[in-house]
């Protein structure tokens, strides 16, 4: 072993992790490097760096470490982990392949595979992978967990269920990754429409893990309430949203079929409503609906109760004004401060439209336009907490709650907005006005 590798080793069992990179550097600027040994220091440089969340690095020097040995799993691995980072779907699928065609037996890259192939719309093959890191590591809750969301998102919560059941009941209580793997569960469980036994899931992971890393505790709270809640709790909307984020987008728009925001944007055209406006997007998440009104908006706001949500609006560079808040609370701050507020499929988290519309009233200067979606339930005077822990609303609760708030409506049609397994979700579209 050269001595600058040896040295390397040596400042990290000392634990001076800093020094050692700095040896590390210093030895791999040597151009006339034995290449097995530069294959060695590159792959604990890549090592090093993926420990410190630096998947840039790290895939460049996993990259470097592999020319000197392809067929070294951990580094084969390590590659893949910081491409899958760093969201180049196409070079870690391309990564992934290698890895399984060197080893079919490699779990975590069948894991990688299921996700890989989820995400580009072929289900079949995600599932063939997933059952694969069923057959290979059916105690592994660490890929049990992950494999379980794969699994809810091509619709087979019952074989995530069945999977994580004899895994976390044989599962070590210290076991680092049992709270993840219950959660994972009551997420399945929760997609049957099962929410006892998800909050049953959910318990297990809070005695496992009582500083609640994983969440469980908002989606607790959101189990526990009750089908006459006024309100899902925000701290169970904000860990559901915040743990939704990175996937948002491709869910709505390929698997659920939303369109809330085009629906909306086509409802304001046929009103005649724009362009120039002061413009709120209430719940904007990600900034779907951002994307189609920013032409009409002289200013664009937006706000979300999810902090991650707001990051990835933010990153569309649309918003003049972005922030973190609830509806009622996020609107109070701003009184006749817009000409148009748009909430697309946001009323579904919020039961009791009541303070909603005195909100909106509130926040929209006279002549204003509220423009919304949401689901529509059987009662046409009142509204209900379904099973997808989303509330539905009665065409007569809306018009009731807009009227106790100043609003006229002026459009309140059916529509729907999205897709729940296969079939198009009854909704509404509405558009309300504070007369001048």
């Amino acid at each position: 072993m050269s001595d600058f590798l040896a040295r390397a080793l040596e400042l990290l069992d000392q634990g001076d992790g800093d020094a050692a990179l700095a040896v590390l550097y210093g030895g791999l600027g040597d151009p006339d490097m034995d290449p097995v040994l530069r294959g060695e220091a590159s792959g604990l440089l890549a090592d090093l760096m993926a420990e410190r969340g630096d998947a840039l690095a790290a895939a460049s020097h996993y990259a470097q470490a592999l020319l000197a040995d392809p067929d070294r799993r951990s580094w084969r691995r390590g590659h893949v982990n910081a491409l899958m980072q760093l969201a180049d779907r196409e070079a870690a699928r391309a990564a992934c392949e290698t890895l399984l065609a060197l080893r079919p037996d490699d779990a975590t890259g069948h894991r990688h595979m299921a996700f890989l192939t989820l995400e580009a719309g072929d289900r079949t093959q995600a599932l063939d992978h997933a059952r694969e890191v069923l057959f290979l590591a059916p105690r592994d809750l660490g890929l049990l967990a992950a494999i379980a969301d794969v699994l809810v998102r091509a619709d087979e919560p019952l074989m995530a269920v069945e999977a994580l059941e004899t895994a976390l009941r044989k599962a070590h209580p210290a076991d680092p990754d049992l709270a993840p793997a219950a959660v994972a569960q009551a997420r399945a469980w929760i997609a049957l429409g099962e929410p006892k036994k998800a909050e049953k899931s959910l318990l297990l992971a809070l005695d496992s893990d009582p500083d609640d890393r994983t969440g469980a505790g908002a989606l607790l709270e959101g189990l526990s309430a009750g089908a006459d809640s006024q309100t899902l709790p925000p701290a169970f909307v904000r860990a559901l949203f915040d743990t939704y984020a990175d996937r948002f987008d491709r869910e709505l728009v390929g698997k659920l079929r939303y369109d809330a925001p085009s629906a909306l944007r086509a409802l304001l055209d046929a009103q005649k409503i724009g362009p120039g406006l002061d413009v709120v997007d209430a719940g904007c998440g990600t900034g779907l609906a951002g994307v189609v009104l920013r032409d009409l908006a002289a200013t664009l706001a937006g706000f979300d109760l999810s902090p991650r949500m707001v990051e990835r609006a933010r990153a569309r560079g649309l918003y003049d004004d972005l922030w973190v808040g609830e509806f009622v609370a996020g609107l109070s701050t701003r009184p006749e401060g817009c000409d148009l507020l748009v909430a697309a499929d946001v009323l579904v988290y919020l039961g009791d439209l009541g303070p909603v519309m005195q909100a909106a009233s509130l926040a929209l200067r006279p002549g204003g336009w509220f423009a919304f979606t949401c689901e529509a339930a059987d009662d046409p005077d009142g509204f209900l907490l379904h099973e997808g822990r989303r509330f539905a609303h009665g065409g007569g609760h809306i018009r009731a709650s807009a009227a106790a708030a100043g609003l006229q409506v002026q459009v309140l049609r059916p529509h729907s907005s999205r897709h729940d397994r296969g079939s198009p979700v009854p909704g509404w579209i509405c558009l309300c006005h504070k007369p001048a």
